[in-house]
């Protein structure tokens, strides 16, 4: 586990890293009442530990991986939190041509970690 957990920790932190932002980004489109100031004020609350989990992934993540990789692994999994977002807490249908655009950012992702 020791030699594994280097190259674990900054995805698995990654992916709550996202969660945060997405809730902080998007949370408040599905309760419209909440005042703006408001709005604001809750999102850079959650946001908060979005850069608790977010920074430490990158400080750990760049002794193994380079920059680029952890960027475009990053937007990768922001793609994957983000479609299941809007479609589970937001009920929004997910369109093919969302599905076609994501991929063809995955397959960027891949070059990026492929092609070093």
């Amino acid at each position: 586990m020791g030699s594994l957990w280097p190259k674990v920790a900054p995805w698995a932190l990654l992916v709550g890293s996202n969660v945060f932002m997405t809730f902080a980004w998007y949370g408040h489109l599905k309760n419209r009442s909440l005042t703006l100031p408001l709005a604001i004020l809750t999102s850079w609350l959650i946001a908060l530990p979005e850069y608790m989990l977010a920074v430490p992934a990158n400080r750990f993540g760049h002794q193994v991986y380079s920059t680029a990789q952890l960027k475009v692994g990053q937007e990768a999994i922001t793609l994957l939190v983000f479609t299941a977002f809007s479609y589970f807490y937001l009920g929004e249908p997910v369109k093919w041509t969302t599905l076609v655009g994501f991929a063809l950012i995955v397959a960027g992702v891949a070059c990026v970690f492929v092609f070093k």
